[in-house]
């Protein structure tokens, strides 16, 4: 549909944990209108103080700072034009907090203090800074993931199943479009009902 009207899209693999990767992949491009930071992995499902370091250390590299990355890069860019939609994928987890999830939970926690922080910043530009908080999806993420922690994931949702990418696709579509003009540092759930306890 971008193509069809004559826009352009430009997607990359790049990896987030790499700000100097980030930095090349933005600047090699004039414009950029819209930012999805979606980025993430589970890691262990492992009480807190069982948690090793280094799997600690990797969710939060890729989970947080690949998010600061993304926006430090691309932010300067809309800056310059005034216009930009930036829309973090964070978590219900980063709200709430999954047992033996810690480092997902606040990695998810910091995404939405990052996206309202920013939000406030650019407030005075068409530039909407938006959070998405969906609750477990049906990804390649669930293959880090032990049965257990998905049953118990499932259990939390009163809809009774897990959230479609097309329905949070939806969501984030809207925020993204120019139609969005007003909203800023929100933060969306789309958890089935699991934000209402």
């Amino acid at each position: 549909l971008v193509l069809e009207a004559g826009g352009l899209v430009d997607a990359r693999a790049v990896d987030v944990t790499q700000f100097d990767a980030v930095a090349d992949a933005a600047a090699k491009l004039e414009k950029i209108d819209i930012l999805i930071c979606n980025a993430g992995i589970s890691g262990p499902n492992q009480p807190l103080d069982e948690y090793p370091l280094e799997d600690w250390n990797r969710v939060i590299n890729v989970n947080l700072h690949g998010v600061f990355h993304c926006l430090k890069a691309v932010t300067p860019i809309m800056k310059a034009r005034k216009y930009g939609r930036i829309v973090n994928i964070a978590s219900v987890a980063g709200k709430e907090g999954n047992p033996n999830a810690s480092a997902y939970s606040a990695s998810k926690a910091a995404v939405i203090g990052l996206t309202k922080s920013l939000a406030k910043e650019l407030a005075d530009l068409d530039i909407a800074v938006n959070c998405v908080t969906p609750a477990a999806a049906r990804t390649a993420i669930f293959d880090q993931m032990e049965d257990e922690h998905i049953a118990y994931m499932l259990s939390k949702i009163p809809r009774g199943r897990f959230v479609t990418v097309e329905e949070i696709a939806s969501l984030v579509a809207y925020l993204a479009s120019p139609e969005n003009s007003f909203s800023t540092g929100g933060v969306f759930d789309i958890s089935g009902g699991r934000a209402t306890y």
